[in-house]
């Protein structure tokens, strides 16, 4: 009995929900009592093996062919590890790339795909937990079958870490060239600019309480003190206020920095589910039971332009 997580790299490194299929996976193979087993498709796959060898991991199993995700390789490395270990699931990050071979796995393999999963028990018959509504309601789906195929939300279960002690080998399948219809000929990273926030260490987010564009530069020099990068919740953006690059959230970036200081930010479900995974969350704001107060570390009940000239002067900085 097995549970077959497959990670995912991109031009040349592994993604962050790799590490977090781990700790899913892991999850899911304690309630099946199963082992878990590791999917590497494509790229330096045994330098990737011996990164994602963290503990809990029992099998990696290796697919060097292709450099960059491919829709039909993927789904036939997955398809023919399924025939060959039977997993009781198929575990994915519902990402781009997962969302993209995850149905085609599923159909191939005629098993149930639940997508989007934020928790689940699998300790009797399996039940996934999923959120509906932006994240206003949550559902229960139960899985009346023997396999199944799920994607897991990122950033909703903490990167692996520790040493594993796993099976590492090459898996050999007969890969249908005629098959693979298409190439990654290069990378165009649309609306990237000139930051990555989902890199960030220390992130400085300003929502609608900034009131208006020409405040934003004192929340710019409180992330110059603090050595922090920029971002916004989706209201900043849709005003044209900060490019699209720097919006936390659903339809924005999932990012999970050291400490997320939200300035003037009500915490819609839709930003929340971008920064809940931050180590820290310090939020400024005068409502007390504005709902990011809820998921804070630190709360601040207080006028942002009473606070933030305070945390600039305090950390270096000179308040304008």
């Amino acid at each position: 009995m097995t549970v077959l997580a497959v990670t995912e790299q991109r031009r040349g490194e592994l993604r962050d929900p790799s590490f977090e299929l781990i700790t899913a996976g892991r999850q899911l193979a304690d309630d099946l009592d199963s082992e878990l087993h590791l999917a590497v498709i494509g790229g330096d796959v045994d330098g990737y093996a011996d990164q994602l060898n963290r503990e809990g991991v029992d099998a990696i199993h290796t697919v060097a062919d292709g450099e960059e995700f491919n829709h039909d390789i993927y789904t036939q490395a997955v398809t023919a590890m399924a025939d060959a270990h039977e997993p009781d699931a198929v575990l994915m990050a519902n990402t781009v790339n997962g969302l993209d071979f995850a149905p085609a796995v599923a159909g191939q393999l005629d098993v149930p795909l639940v997508t989007d999963a934020v928790d689940f028990d699998a300790s009797g018959t399996p039940e996934i937990t999923r959120e509906q509504y932006g994240g206003k309601v949550e559902t229960t789906v139960d899985i009346e079958a023997d396999q199944f195929a799920l994607t897991i939300r990122p950033a909703e279960w903490a990167k692996a870490e520790g040493t594993g002690d796993a099976d590492i080998a090459a898996f050999d399948f007969d890969l249908d060239e005629s098959a693979v219809r298409s190439t990654v000929t290069g990378f165009e990273e649309v609306g990237s600019g000139d930051v990555d926030i989902s890199e960030a260490d220390i992130l400085v987010s300003v929502g609608r309480g900034i009131e208006e564009e020409d405040n934003l530069p004192l929340v710019e020099e409180l992330a110059d003190a603090l050595g922090a990068t920029l971002s916004s919740s989706r209201p900043i953006v849709d005003n044209g206020w900060l490019p699209k690059n720097r919006q936390v959230g659903q339809s924005g970036k999932v990012v999970t920095p050291d400490v997320y200081i939200a300035i003037g930010i009500s915490g819609a479900v839709q930003h929340v589910a971008g920064m809940k995974g931050s180590d820290t969350i310090v939020a400024i704001n005068t409502d007390p039971n504005a709902p990011i107060m809820d998921i804070a570390d630190y709360a601040i009940v207080d006028d942002l332009f009473d606070v933030v000239p305070e945390l600039i002067e305090e950390f270096g900085g000179e308040a304008s």
